[in-house]
């Protein structure tokens, strides 16, 4: 590594994040010495700094890790805790030298630009993965809070869409937080809480928790379980949308891969770049695809009682999968539901009152503490470093992120964004993509063009658009397959990975099929 007169440390490869993202692209792009920034003084990511004391993983250890090394016990059939997970990512980056890539406590506060491209530069090639010269510098702020600049050929986005700026509703002037007595916490801050003082939160409080995905159904869980016996309260969740749950993946008897999560299942649903033909199948297909996805319902409205307590949804179970939205509901959920412990509100607008939290129909429910479950602004993380003119065009031209290969945005040169694509499993995601970055590195293929690109991402957004209502989520499940495929075939390695054609039509893909080069 060398230094100029201005005291800015070069070196080729920069990777902003030390979470499942972060690892995988220092692991796979290793033989460039990457420097690895981590705000925190551990690795991890959400998994180490967003979870509550209950946060398990949603899928099973088989389908959450990375190709060349398998969970010790990968056919332990439960869901594994935030814990273990953390456990699972050390041991990873200890087995492969990952950490000495690795500053802790170096927050990146500024990113300049000091290449040669322009972004109006848009429609010919991208240009050069690494360059030869530096392109981006970063100013990285350490414990002491000292500032050096590093600059870099590329730089790896590993900083994911969760965790460090929440969403916060927006309300009317005299009807928001600061009104209310009580103590309002968003889940972010929540889940840095240890047990204990979670419990302390909780226990004995009239707690209303806003929010029906996986952060608010966990709290609102942690929350009954504070408060049994007779002096506990109950727990009022806030749900305005509601989204299809699930309890376990088998749906009648039958494995839930069967339904999405292999070639011949996704071959119903339509993908980007399909023939013609394969457009008439789908539309051919389509009666079909909903009684899949019927079927499904028909389930979980048998096993849990959705219908009961109004929490059936108003859209297909298919749209929450295609959009990455289904979560795994806790096992005494409804139990304590059914207890009185956990009290489901469904208006469309709600504010904050004194007391706590007031409805549209003129109700109100009284709080002493009021829980946002209302996720994060991942693209604000982005934007807040980024400089103009590229921070404008982060969501060009669609208002979604127009990532190719969920990775490469094509106005931003010589920078990938990892883990931001959703699939059936992110880590897979995340590592096949850094092994895709690894070999467009090494010059093993190049690019389309900025418009072939574009266009590219243009196409991905159409399908989603036409497959679910919650398409800018940029979930890519229903053909994460063939989305697989078509990275492959730019690597140079075969699509099919399986042993047969049977296995190859009815058994699920993991990240073990794409262990090494076929």
């Amino acid at each position: 590594m060398a230094s100029d007169e201005r005291n800015v440390q070069v070196s080729k490869v920069g990777i902003i994040g030390a979470g499942v993202s972060g690892l995988a692209a220092a692991k796979q792009l290793a033989r460039h010495e990457p420097i690895v920034f981590e705000a925190t003084d551990s690795i991890g990511g959400v998994w180490k700094h967003c979870s509550y004391s209950s946060t398990k993983l949603q899928s099973l250890r088989c389908d959450y890790e990375f190709s060349d090394f398998p969970w010790p016990d990968r056919d332990n059939s439960s869901f594994p805790s935030h814990d273990e997970i953390v456990v699972y990512l050390e041991a990873y980056a200890k087995h492969f030298d990952v950490l000495k890539c690795v500053r802790f406590n170096s927050k990146v506060v500024e990113i300049r630009f000091i290449g040669d491209r322009k972004i109006t530069d848009n429609g010919g090639a991208y240009g050069s993965f690494l360059p030869g010269e530096p392109v981006w510098e970063v100013a990285v702020q350490t414990g002491s809070d000292a500032i050096q600049w590093y600059a870099f050929e590329f730089l790896a986005m590993c900083i994911g869409k969760y965790g460090d700026i929440p969403k916060i509703p927006v309300f009317p002037k005299g009807k928001g937080p600061d009104v209310f007595q009580g103590k309002v916490v968003h889940s972010m801050d929540y889940s840095k809480l240890d047990q204990e003082a979670a419990t302390q939160l909780l226990r004995g409080k009239k707690v209303v928790v806003v929010g029906y995905k996986k952060s608010g159904i966990d709290l609102a869980m942690e929350c009954a379980e504070a408060n049994q016996g007779p002096e506990g309260k109950p727990c009022t969740m806030i749900v305005r949308t509601r989204h299809w749950i699930v309890p376990h993946y088998w749906v009648w008897g039958l494995p839930f891969f069967l339904f999405y999560s292999t070639r011949f299942s996704q071959f119903l649903h339509e993908r980007p770049n399909q023939s013609l033909l394969k457009t008439l199948l789908c539309l051919l297909f389509t009666p079909l695809r909903r009684g899949v996805s019927k079927f499904i319902e028909s389930y979980l409205l048998w096993k849990m009682p959705l219908e009961k307590h109004g929490l059936k949804p108003e859209h297909p179970f298919e749209e929450d999968y295609a959009s990455c939205q289904m979560a795994i509901v806790p096992e005494n959920f409804f139990s304590e539901a059914e207890k009185g412990k956990i009290v489901f509100k469904r208006p469309s607008k709600w504010w904050f009152w004194e007391g706590g939290i007031e409805f549209d129909d003129k109700t109100r429910v009284e709080a002493d503490v009021v829980a946002l479950a209302t996720g994060y602004e991942g693209k604000l993380k982005i934007k807040s470093i980024l400089p103009e003119p590229f921070r404008s065009v982060v969501e060009f031209p669609s208002g979604i992120m127009p990532l190719y290969r969920g990775m490469i945005h094509p106005l931003i040169p010589n920078m990938a964004f990892v883990g931001y694509l959703e699939s059936v499993s992110n880590l897979h995601s995340a590592e096949l993509g850094c092994k895709w970055l690894s070999r467009l590195a090494g010059g093993e293929f190049k690019l389309p063009t900025v418009e072939g690109m574009l266009e590219q991402t243009a196409r991905e957004i159409e399908v989603s658009k036409r497959t679910t209502r919650f398409y800018k989520r940029h979930c890519i499940s229903t053909y994460s397959i063939n989305h697989d495929d078509e990275i492959c075939e730019e690597m140079g390695w075969s699509a099919w990975r399986k042993r047969n054609w049977f296995f190859e039509a009815f058994s699920p893909y993991t990240s073990q099929d794409y262990e090494k080069e076929k």
